[in-house]
């Protein structure tokens, strides 16, 4: 194989014993038994465990090993005694009887030890993460990466797509985020910005007659910090597709992301085609734009079985416009009073003082909470919408409709994971559809744009010109696995005409559309093929496949929450002659200040990456 091995470390079995080998790699453990030394050896491929002995040569150097240490030895095979096999390593039914051993690079002591489990802080870790890599399951994470990429290739291929690089170097663009600008040496006092993701190049690709776009994508946003997105880059599965609708979009994107989560999980996969939401549905049945569908609770609107109610204290609140959502607790009704108190309390936590529930016993009795003021009609209608049955309980949340889906959402959740009703071990894909393509905006009450203005509203001009702005749909869509967003999408809006009138009903000016968007007005004029697409993240998709609650678990050298890289030092200021060459200087802040917020004439339309 090399100078300095025969075999990797997790090559050997029992059909080398006797064999004469020679391995390579990192001291990862030593246990020292006096005349007996055990070396445990890493690579990137496993661990194999070697000895040696006070006879052999290598006996006084290998004591003197620090761990993490880099050695090459040879030595011959030998199997294990049946009671020292250790069935948790490929490699633990031999051993390698060390004859010569070399030293290729002493290590100095480690600042936190890499053979144990328990991760050092989190700080401590980045700024070692060449260390933190050598950790088996980080290790394992960043190799799964790689192979979760390459199938992602394959499938798309397979799909007849055609990769295609893109520029990084490019002009700030309406994305959705911050930009982070790169001044130019050569232009002074103009910047180039670092792509927030290829949707423009990947359009013309289409107006260029490629007709099948996909990239591996990296995408820069200055933003901050979450478990599920990492601050300043990340990847993405870009795609964009010609002479397609929604659907068409969606069957050629299924089977990739279902292969790709089958591939690398034994988990339950429930295969395409993949079930669809409205917006409004999923926001009714669960309170939120990404449900998790593991969760088999789902709410209800009881505005109208409580309106003129003898129950005032909601009756009142609905003559106010607040509305009531039911989350129904399937077999609470049998669990101790404690339990209510307990839900209760949450409630307080969610800003819902004496959240009101009812339960109906297995005798179908109903009982607990507010009953009594929930009469036969009442309850028939309960049973209707909410599925209630014996043994199992509903609560209530009343609130105003803009402030009653947020904590009918975490409600929801709580009572999924405390009654133990959520699918384990399971993957539940969904796609929500026909988001609003207008919203009003409560400050100004101005209608603008509600997500991506570049999309195309359902309808067409037609729609445009006739509907109420309020009701009209786009073709919008977002790819939701077990309630992580993995991607928003479109069909994009490829008519000039359009896409003028679109931004008119918003409030921007035909001049102003053409100035901002040239680039792409112009190549539309030359013929458009109608193309939609979407972008799935990379690094979410890992993470769900990994089974990390964080994506910095994922990504071989990510920034820290406070977007800084503490193995490189960066950010880190400029040197004088950096600057003068850039024909910049650094105005640095007196004083920490709020941002400003740009006035409502200064606000720019935004395109969220799709």
């Amino acid at each position: 194989m090399s100078s300095y091995r025969t075999h990797t470390c997790a090559a050997l079995s029992a059909e080398h014993t006797g064999q004469s080998v020679r391995l390579a790699g990192w001291v990862h453990r030593k246990r020292d038994h006096g005349n007996l030394l055990f070396i445990d050896l890493r690579d990137n491929f496993g661990i194999s465990q070697c000895v040696v002995t006070s006879e052999s040569p290598a006996f006084e150097l290998a004591s003197g090993l620090r761990l993490e240490s880099v050695v090459s030895l040879s030595g011959r095979v030998v199997a294990r005694a049946p009671e020292n096999v250790n069935a948790a390593l490929s490699t633990g039914s031999i051993e390698v009887a060390v004859e010569q051993l070399e030293l290729l690079s002493a290590a100095d002591p480690v600042p936190f030890p890499i053979g144990q489990a328990t991760a050092a802080p989190e700080d401590q870790r980045l700024k070692y993460r060449f260390l933190d890599l050598r950790r088996e399951k980080l290790h394992r994470n960043i190799l799964l990466r790689s192979k979760v990429v390459a199938s992602l290739r394959r499938r798309m291929e397979q799909q007849g797509f055609t990769e295609f690089s893109t520029p990084i170097l490019t002009s700030s663009s309406p994305e959705g985020a911050r930009d982070y600008l790169v001044p130019s040496r050569i232009h002074p006092g103009t910047f180039y910005a670092l792509p927030q993701a290829p949707q423009q190049f990947k359009q013309l690709l289409m107006v260029a007659g490629f007709d099948r776009y996909f990239q591996i994508a990296p995408c820069f946003r200055d933003e901050d910090a979450r478990a599920d997105r990492s601050p300043g880059e990340f990847y993405q599965l870009d795609v964009e597709m010609s002479f397609v609708g929604q659907e068409e979009v969606f069957a050629a994107i299924e089977p990739v992301l279902y292969g790709v989560y089958r591939e690398f999980t034994d988990w339950e996969i429930a295969p395409p085609p993949f079930p669809r939401l409205s917006i409004e549905q999923a926001m009714l049945l669960y309170g939120t734009d990404k449900p998790d569908l593991r969760n088999p609770i789902k709410m209800s609107d009881a505005t109208a079985i409580f309106k003129g109610s003898a129950f005032a204290v909601f009756a009142e609140a609905i003559n106010n416009g607040a509305v009531v959502r039911a989350v129904p607790a399937p077999t609470a009704a049998a669990r101790p009073r404690s339990f209510f108190d307990k839900v209760a309390e949450f409630g307080q936590r969610l800003g819902l003082p004496g959240l009101a529930y009812v339960s109906l016993d297995a005798s179908g009795a109903l009982k607990g909470g507010i009953a009594k003021f929930v009469n036969e009609e009442m309850r028939a209608q309960l049973e209707q919408s909410c599925g209630l049955k014996p043994g199992d309980s509903v609560f209530f949340v009343c609130e105003k409709p803009a402030k009653v889906a947020s904590p009918s959402d975490k409600l929801r959740v709580y009572l999924g994971q405390e009654l133990d009703l959520c699918e384990k071990k399971t993957f539940r894909f969904l796609w929500v559809v026909d988001f609003p393509f207008y919203e009003l905006d409560e400050e100004t009450g101005k209608v603008g744009f509600a997500h991506n203005p570049f999309s195309m509203p359902q309808g067409g001009l037609e729609a445009l010109n006739t509907q109420d702005p309020l009701s009209i749909k786009a073709y919008q869509y977002d790819i939701v696995c077990n309630g992580v967003e993995l991607s928003s999408g479109a069909i994009r809006n490829h008519r000039p005409d359009l896409m003028l009138r679109a931004f008119e009903i918003a409030g921007y000016p035909a001049s102003e559309v053409e100035q901002r968007f040239a680039g792409m007005l112009n190549a539309f004029r030359f013929g458009a093929p109608p193309h939609g697409g979407l972008a799935p993240g990379v690094d979410r998709m890992v993470m769900q496949i990994a089974d990390e609650p964080n994506i910095r678990e994922v990504i071989a050298f990510p920034m820290n929450q406070q977007a800084q890289d503490l193995m490189m030092q960066a950010p880190a200021p400029a040197t004088e002659k950096q600057l003068r060459e850039l024909h910049l200087r650094v105005v640095l802040p007196k004083k920490s200040e709020p941002e400003k917020k740009p006035e409502a004439s200064e606000k720019k339309p935004e395109a969220p990456e799709t």
